[in-house]
């Protein structure tokens, strides 16, 4: 038997139609459940063939591999391989408003997570969201989020500032969402999708700073220019930059979060120190002690 589920991940409302038995390997997508109503986009499950497709761009991490293409028709492709096994593919309409996920019989829950993944930030790129790889925490009020390249330390960081930094609570470990409002203002959401820790909050807070890590022997900050900032955060933004409006939809708000959003350079140990030095630079201008 098939269902359709709603959900709700930063305000975007989103559809997912998959048989029953599907939804039972989809615990982390419970606490956005929400009603149904007019979507962001819609996501069809099922079996079947193989897409013909034309690879246009693969991205490889870890054991991961994804793969970018387009049908002879001109729709959008996207192959999840895991361990170079496929475990689905993607197809969607030009708007990324529709998916269809053709599943194999293999690691099935990662083709679903990454195939939400890749239709949220596509079908909200140009809607004042992005969907960012980075640890973010929350304190008194605020949420701090922390980028750098795949085993720069953003997680040990965050757990960093858990052990050290009374009532500390992380928010997500690996795709947190930014929104900007109407009134331009920032705010970090929880998500699904948090890599190999289980952190799947539906909560938001207004972003307070931005944090690029890089591992030293030593532990120094510095704050970054609007130029800097800009080039920091648009690695860790997940988008299809080929595509005009995507690209274009990315680039506005960037630029806000590079004008709005304080943003520092953190050379640092994975140590109490460290934590001390982000502390004193992110909460500065809140007027906080730890």
């Amino acid at each position: 038997m098939r269902e359709t589920v709603y959900y709700k991940v930063a305000g975007h409302l989103y559809s997912v139609s998959a048989e029953k038995d599907v939804f039972a390997m989809m615990k982390n997508y419970e606490p956005f459940k929400s009603d149904g109503d007019a979507t962001t986009f819609t996501l069809v499950i099922e079996n079947g063939k193989a897409p013909d497709y034309t690879e246009e761009l693969r991205q490889d991490d870890e054991e991961q591999t994804i793969i970018c293409g387009c049908t002879i028709d001109g729709r959008p492709v996207f192959e999840f391989r895991w361990q170079n096994i496929t475990a689905g593919w993607l197809i969607c309409t030009g708007d990324y408003r529709d998916g269809q996920l053709v599943v194999t019989d293999r690691h099935v829950k990662m083709a679903i997570d990454n195939a939400l993944m890749v239709l949220f930030a596509l079908a909200t790129a140009d809607k004042n969201t992005l969907l960012f790889h980075a640890s973010v925490v929350s304190y008194k009020g605020y949420g701090y989020m922390f980028l750098g390249k795949s085993g720069t330390g953003k997680s040990t960081h965050s757990s960093l500032w858990q052990q050290y930094v009374d009532a500390t609570e992380l928010i997500n470990d690996d795709n947190p969402v930014v929104c900007i409002g109407d009134d331009n203002q920032v705010v970090v959401y929880g998500s699904p999708w948090s890599g190999k820790t289980p952190c799947y909050r539906n909560v938001v807070y207004p972003l307070g700073g931005i944090v690029l890590l890089c591992q030293a022997p030593y532990n120094k900050i510095r704050r970054l220019t609007g130029i800097e900032t800009y080039a920091a955060l648009v690695p860790s933004i997940s988008g299809k930059r080929w595509d005009a409006r995507i690209a274009d939809g990315l680039h506005q708000s960037e630029n806000i979060l590079a004008r709005q959003i304080p943003a520092y350079y953190l050379e640092c140990l994975p140590d109490e120190e460290a934590v001390r030095v982000c502390y004193a630079a992110l909460t500065h201008n809140h007027n906080d002690k730890v």
